[in-house]
């Protein structure tokens, strides 16, 4: 029998599936998933105590391990806090809140999950 094969659109759901449930088991609670403005596009931001965490899902698959750390190009890193930026401004309850840009790692079923907090900062930069 053979298996149906994944559209590009259905695996990045999947793995952010995997990344939100992973987030929620270790406390963060999920504040929105896709979120998308002209700036820029996040894939999940969650908040966990007095931090929300802007968080890009990535997959192993897609990225050699040793080029994890620079998977996620200054352009995209430049969007994302922009999309942050708007984000918080329209969320006067989070005014207060400490910004964090995280990655997720997602390296399939022998590698798990890698979580790299504070990735890097709102310029960018890490």
């Amino acid at each position: 029998m053979m298996r149906a094969r994944l559209s590009t659109t259905q695996k990045g759901e999947r793995g952010e599936n995997a990344a939100a449930s992973y987030l929620e088991s270790n406390g963060w609670s999920i504040l929105a998933r896709n979120y998308r403005a002209r700036v820029g596009e996040i894939d999940i931001i969650a908040r966990r105590g007095d931090t929300v965490a802007f968080v890009e899902v990535k997959s192993w698959q897609s990225v050699p391990r040793e080029d994890l750390s620079r998977s996620v190009g200054p352009r995209k890193r430049a969007r994302i806090a922009r999309a942050a930026r708007l984000f918080l401004s329209r969320r006067p309850d989070l005014a207060d809140a400490h910004m964090r840009f995280d990655v997720v790692f997602l390296g399939g079923e022998e590698h798990g999950i890698e979580h790299i907090e504070g990735a890097f900062n709102e310029e960018g930069i890490d």
